[in-house]
């Protein structure tokens, strides 16, 4: 039987200040890897450079010329993480018969590659890392993330809860998600609809080490609204139901203002029509908002533009 050629993508973004480590942490676990005979010897760590503005790119240059083990695809700009994650498993699955994504901050437990693996091999094409717990966040992380997954729930997208970027793909299930052409890419929910096999590995989180988080809380308000825009159409739906109850509610104010005018009571009311004309105007804005957001999507997805283009690679054919 042979043996899996397994690689490992790794998006990376300003991240200098981890990476040394990073890839001393990586080098190690496929050299045991290769070593007890769970992957083949031409199974490579592949590093994207996603546009960093530090010394990313010469740190994965140098670690490629150090080690045969390392590869590197630098895009031309920064396409943020999930076109960074789709670069790197377009980039590999020529090769590869199975690619695993993972953070470059290793904050997600490198060692469940080894029950992944296990995963793979008993048939699975696909294989979500979940973590156990958030216990490594603070206060204003864990709600705004438990939020996130009951908010995309709600508005029926099809995520895994306290699932990030850290997944198993096979070959086929790569092949399958290029077929995908969307421009506004949103992975976690993506790539569930490809169907195949697919099964949970957990795994825990650690602080950390260095650099800081690229996540702020305006990207993952920006990937929220990717995400339930990109699947759903609930939100338009749910304007339709306030405006039906909207409408109800002037019914009943226009018969209940017949009824006065002719008892004689119809002395205007100014915080009544105060609090009417702001209700009204602050939900066509919500509504032109959110129809706007798809809106938007559909001009987008009409150019037909790349989603990222490669500057360079680093590849040693063994």
């Amino acid at each position: 039987m042979e043996k899996t050629i397994l690689y490992l993508v790794l998006p990376c973004y300003n991240e200098e200040a981890v990476l040394y480590d990073t890839a001393a942490v990586v080098e190690g676990k496929y050299r045991d890897l290769i070593q007890s005979g769970r992957i083949s010897a031409e199974s490579k760590i592949l590093f994207v450079n996603d546009g960093s503005k530090d010394r990313t790119w010469e740190i994965i240059t140098e670690l490629f010329h150090r080690n045969p083990v390392f590869c590197g695809v630098n895009l031309s700009r920064n396409r943020g993480h999930q076109n960074a994650v789709l670069a790197g498993l377009m980039t590999a699955k020529e090769k590869a018969d199975a690619v695993i994504s993972i953070d470059a901050d290793l904050q997600q437990d490198i060692n469940a590659v080894d029950e992944m693996l296990t995963k793979f091999e008993s048939g699975c094409d696909v294989v979500y890392g979940v973590r156990n717990a958030r216990d490594t966040d603070g206060m204003i992380k864990k709600v705004t993330a438990l939020g996130f997954y009951k908010l995309m729930q709600m508005m029926g997208c099809e995520v895994l809860k306290n699932h990030a970027d850290y997944r198993l793909m096979s070959k086929r299930a790569i092949e399958s998600l290029s077929e995908y052409n969307e421009v506004n890419l949103f992975l976690r929910g993506l790539i569930p609809t490809i169907g195949y096999k697919s099964d949970i590995v957990y795994f825990d989180v650690r602080e950390r080490q260095a650099g800081e988080s690229k996540y702020t809380m305006s990207k993952m308000l920006g990937f929220a609204m990717d995400g339930i825009t990109s699947f759903s159409i609930k939100p338009i739906r749910f304007i339709t139901a306030i405006g039906f109850l909207m409408l109800l509610v002037s019914i009943g104010i226009i018969i209940q203002t017949i009824v006065e005018h002719y008892l004689g009571m119809t002395v205007p009311g100014w915080s009544s029509l105060h609090c009417a004309l702001w209700l009204i105007g602050s939900i066509q804005l919500m509504a032109l908002g959110i129809v706007g957001e798809y809106i938007g999507k559909i001009y987008m997805e009409s150019k037909h533009r790349p989603r990222y283009h490669i500057e360079s690679v680093l590849w040693r054919d063994e």
